[in-house]
């Protein structure tokens, strides 16, 4: 229904959120001359792959809505290869077309195969020709807004050739409308970041450890995921969490902090009407158990007129001031004095109260114990000693252990044959998706699937059993099929029975373990249609 589109689009627009906008570039004033530039304009990334993918009703681009925004579009160019590679012709044109408007309007992007369900990201960068793209079009015009569609962070270093940028993130099959109502200033932004976005990808503290290519992947942070890490750790960011620009500005006064919430006045000291997301944290400056700097607990979104002011309450629970300790197994508070902080931003705190409690009295599990990444939160390179430590075990072997853990993808390390091939086959199909740029969810879930989920994952077609027959052709049992194949040969049968009789050897158990299952799970619906 249209009502539902319109629906759809007010929320893109809401949740667009502006990481930067110099000498107050945005938004576009009617009749301003544009260059629309970039294929994801005529061609949106608006959802995810996967699971998360839906059939939308109808799905807008900036190219058809051009002629409703009241811009003049000097003409539109798609810049570049979606899924990357040079095309010199395409960036030339381009550069033809922004040289010829007063702002070029770059819709920039990672594509399908960037962000897919049943695989791990390995670069936070967008295509290289993208960035070619943009450092390329400032040189001819630098008055560039440019539209970002991702379904999370991205290296951001090229922001400098950008007076704005307007993060659309996945804005639905309406998202192309929400941001040109942003760009034309019939929506005053709003949306903050939900994630920390790094300077690069090299800061992230997991990055050292995952995507995990041998058996075991390590989350060695611990508790230092987002900003929880950046700002203990002290670690610049590219853009901090809960930011985000707007066409008007705000004002925070009049804090009131308890052990049950916060109030305080949020005031519109701009000239146009507008909606900032209010944010509150809670900190312990002198904890004597490992926490982040700070951590949010609450948030309130107010819409505020011009000179409006309002009150508004966060409400805290015993949640808010505790952690979970692993010695007695429950969460706990330590007393003390705690930090109530209230501001725009993860960075940005405007106002700072105090809150003094009692506590659990529940010892620290950590007492005497050597955690030092985890007490500073410098955790970018834990030691195995520092690990085990907070584990509170020793750590796994680094063998490949072949059981129902094991993954397709490390098929490779098991001693059949005929898996090798399927191994083979598999990496195949995944590279060649990778360089194709289409997305195959179905390669990618059996690539990464481990074998145990062949007996959850199959109503009921295989089982365990099924699994473990495979798991013992993994350990190289199938092998024994080549005395066969050998003993065929020595009694002359040929090759082609002798071919025969070590296929049998390896399926036979297989298809055993196989149709056993299929025979109980027959006999089980017999049993349960008796009863009804």
């Amino acid at each position: 229904a249209a009502s539902h589109h319109a629906l759809a689009r007010k929320a893109a627009a809401e949740g667009c959120v502006l990481l930067k906008n110099e000498g107050d570039l945005l938004p576009l004033a009617p009749r301003t001359r544009v260059a629309l530039i970039g294929d994801f304009a005529e061609t949106p990334r608006y959802q995810g792959a996967g699971s998360s993918a839906v059939n939308s009703t109808k799905v807008d681009s900036l190219l058809g809505l051009m002629g409703e925004t009241g811009l003049e579009l000097v003409g539109y160019e798609p810049g570049f290869e979606r899924h990357g590679g040079e095309n010199r012709a395409k960036l030339e044109a381009a550069l033809d077309l922004a040289a010829r408007a007063e702002v070029a309007l770059l819709a920039l992007g990672l594509d399908e195969v960037a962000e897919t369900e049943g695989a791990e990201r390995r670069t936070m960068a967008l295509n290289a020709n993208q960035v070619e793209l943009l450092h390329a079009v400032a040189q001819v015009n630098p008055r560039i807004v440019v539209l970002l569609s991702a379904g999370s962070c991205v290296e951001s270093d090229w922001v400098a050739d950008a007076p704005a940028v307007l993060y659309c993130a996945l804005g639905g099959q309406a998202g192309a409308g929400g941001a040109l109502d942003v760009v034309t200033g019939a929506v005053c932004p709003s949306g903050k970041l939900t994630e920390t976005w790094p300077a690069r990808l090299e800061d992230v503290p997991s990055s050292a450890n995952y995507p995990a290519e041998d058996l075991h992947a390590e989350y060695r942070e611990g508790i230092y995921v987002g900003y929880r890490y950046f700002q203990t750790a002290h670690v610049p960011v590219a853009y901090p969490f809960g930011f985000g620009l707007s066409y008007t500005s705000f004002s925070y006064s009049g804090l009131k902090a308890t052990e049950h919430g916060a109030s305080f006045t949020v005031t519109n000291t701009g000239t146009r009407a507008g909606a900032e997301v209010a944010q509150l944290y809670v900190a312990k400056p002198d904890h004597k158990v490992f926490r982040p700097e700070q951590e949010l607990r609450g948030f309130a979104r107010v819409e505020l007129a011009p000179g409006e002011s309002r009150r508004v309450t966060i409400a805290l629970d015993d949640r808010a001031f505790s952690y979970f300790n692993v010695a007695t197994g429950r969460w706990e508070i330590e007393g003390g004095t705690y930090e109530v902080r209230v501001g725009a931003s993860s960075e940005d705190v405007r106002l700072t109260g105090e809150v003094r409690l009692a506590g659990t009295a529940a010892p620290n599990p950590y007492a005497g114990i050597d955690l030092a990444p985890y007490e500073t939160g410098k955790v970018t390179q834990v030691s195995d000693g520092h690990f085990s430590s907070l584990l509170g075990r020793q750590l796994p072997g680094s063998d490949q252990r072949i059981n129902r853990n094991m993954c397709f993808r490390d098929l490779n390390h098991g001693r059949s044959g005929i898996l090798w091939l399927v191994w083979l086959v598999l990496r195949s199909r995944v590279r060649a998706m990778e360089k194709s740029g289409v997305s195959d969810i179905n390669v990618l879930f059996i690539w990464n699937m481990p074998l145990r989920a062949m007996g959850i994952m199959t109503s009921g077609i295989t089982d365990m059993d099924v699994v473990d027959a495979v798991l013992r052709e993994v350990r190289g049992w199938g092998w024994g099929g080549a005395v066969l194949l050998a003993l065929a040969l020595a009694l002359g049968w040929g090759p082609l029975v002798g071919c025969l009789l070590w296929l049998a050897w390896v399926v036979v158990p297989i298809l055993g373990a196989l149709v056993a299952n299929l025979v109980r799970n027959a006999a089980l619906a017999r049993k349960l249609a008796g009863r009804r």
